[in-house]
């Protein structure tokens, strides 16, 4: 239908652009003239009411006109809206029923597979703890009947006769057996203890209250026995004790006594192997960079003892001199119990570790070459290491020279005191040579004793001619200034 004509021009106020402000002027200007004074304000209202009334009067007949197809149309739109909610209703409860069945099906069995996987996790790591601790346990129990043997609290099936006597073995009896197989067991359950970490078969072990009980009343003080009773054999070895008898019956007495003082000292050496502290993860070094500080320590003090012990005798043999033929075979007696402890030494191959790799059985053919004399294989015993730390060719070497180093001034004291010991020892000065260089000598050979329980000299050839000067220069040399 064509709209019927109309003087209001509705592109005007239509435009984007419409200003009533604008409008209102140009009414205004339309209708007045621009000089009178006042303004008729009549006229262009009367335009702008006559305007409005048309527009409703337009718009009237237009609703009037068009109200039926108004209405079916927003008839149309409101059932096409009624039926697109209605699809998207259905489509929403579809949703929740595939989201019901979902979390019924998928949701919910996850959350049950969650729960038995941290369920089975923790099935896992009790088992582990429990297989941790009942590990502790046995090789605190391990431990305890090994300490029994140690103390002699307790029966060693086997050990010996009706009589009670202990029965011989291979040169070391079952007590330091003993010690050693609770040495091992100690090292075996301190590294258990310490592997702490996540993943680590220790792991957890720290929070049972047994294990820590374990650790406090029976590792601890087990520990520290053993160390203490291989620190004992050690410092009281000696091997020269009835050397000087050719008697038969006195003669077996002292080959026994040297094969006991050596099976005591090589099972001291292996415990205090054993127990020396590891540096962090050993387990991944090389058992040759691993340095036993706790038996090195223990056998520098050993050495050191002697030497101060000989150092003291000497100075009061040399104050005065009559009891000086008591003394020099009693430094030479030490001065051999060290030549004794470097040839047994040298014949002790580092045991095997349980904290360190195992090195690999080098096989060779019957047509390969042996190894040369300077090889690594002479090296692999524990005397290397103790020659390293003393910074020594030789244990026997080192003893004399420590002690010349001490003894002269002992000597000048004596000497700037004056008196009978001084005019005394002037006046023995050749008698001191000789005798100070017999005792060095004879100090620095092997007792007959330890030929017999299969010790034998590093050096066959070694001269001592060297320590005898030293020694002789350090006493006698102090007289002649």
């Amino acid at each position: 239908m064509a709209a019927e004509p109309s003087y209001i021009d509705y592109e005007a106020f239509l435009d984007p652009d419409f200003s009533p402000a604008s409008f209102a002027n140009s009414l205004v200007v339309a209708t007045n003239n621009a000089t009178d004074t006042p303004l008729d304000l009549s006229t262009p209202l009367s335009r702008v009411l006559f305007d409005l009334q048309e527009i409703d009067t337009h718009i009237h007949t237009l609703t009037t006109k068009s109200a039926l197809p108004l209405l079916t149309h927003t008839g149309d739109q409101t059932a096409a809206a009624s039926k697109i909610l209605k699809e998207a209703d259905d489509q929403v409860a579809s949703v929740s029923q595939g989201y019901e069945r979902l979390e019924r099906e998928v949701l919910r069995k996850w959350e049950a597979a969650e729960e038995a996987r941290v369920a089975t996790e923790n099935s896992l790591a009790t088992v582990r703890l429990a297989r941790a601790v009942a590990r502790c346990i046995a090789l605190g129990r391990q431990l305890d009947g090994q300490m029994m043997e140690v103390t002699g609290r307790g029966g060693l099936p086997g050990a010996g006769g009706g009589d009670g006597t202990a029965s011989p073995g291979p040169g070391r009896d079952d007590n330091t057996r003993a010690l050693e197989r609770a040495a091992s067991t100690i090292v075996s359950l301190r590294r258990l203890l310490s592997d702490t970490g996540v993943g680590e078969e220790g792991h957890g072990l720290d929070r049972v209250k047994v294990i820590r009980t374990l650790k406090g009343d029976l590792l601890i003080p087990a520990e520290n026995l053993v160390k203490a009773r291989a620190q004992q054999a050690i410092n009281r070895f000696s091997i020269s004790a009835s050397n000087s008898s050719s008697n038969g019956a006195t003669a077996q007495s002292s080959y026994k006594q040297a094969r006991d003082a050596r099976a005591r000292l090589i099972s001291g050496v292996n415990v205090l192997y054993l127990l020396s502290p590891l540096p962090s993860r050993t387990t991944a070094a090389h058992p040759a960079d691993f340095h036993p500080e706790l038996l090195l320590s223990t056998l520098q003090g050993y050495i050191q003892t002697t030497t101060v012990a000989s150092l003291n005798n000497l100075s009061r043999g040399l104050t005065m001199l009559p009891s000086l033929d008591k003394t020099l075979p009693e430094i030479t007696a030490r001065c051999q119990d060290i030549h004794a402890l470097e040839a047994i030494l040298s014949t002790i191959k580092p045991p095997s570790h349980p904290s360190l790799p195992q090195p690999q059985e080098q096989t060779s053919s019957p047509s390969s070459s042996s190894p040369p004399p300077n090889s690594d294989s002479k090296q692999n015993n524990l005397l290397t290491p103790l020659l390293t730390s003393l910074d020594t060719p030789s244990l026997p070497s080192y003893f004399w020279r420590s002690l010349a180093s001490s003894l002269s001034p002992r000597i000048q004291e004596i000497i700037h005191r004056g008196g009978v010991s001084a005019r005394t020892l002037r006046s023995n000065r050749d008698k001191l040579k000789r005798e100070i260089r017999e005792c060095v000598l004879r100090g620095s050979q092997l007792p007959q004793s330890a030929l017999g329980v299969g010790m034998e000299k590093r050096d066959q050839n070694q001269n001592w001619e060297r320590e005898a000067a030293v020694m002789v220069s350090a006493v006698v040399g102090v007289l002649e200034r």
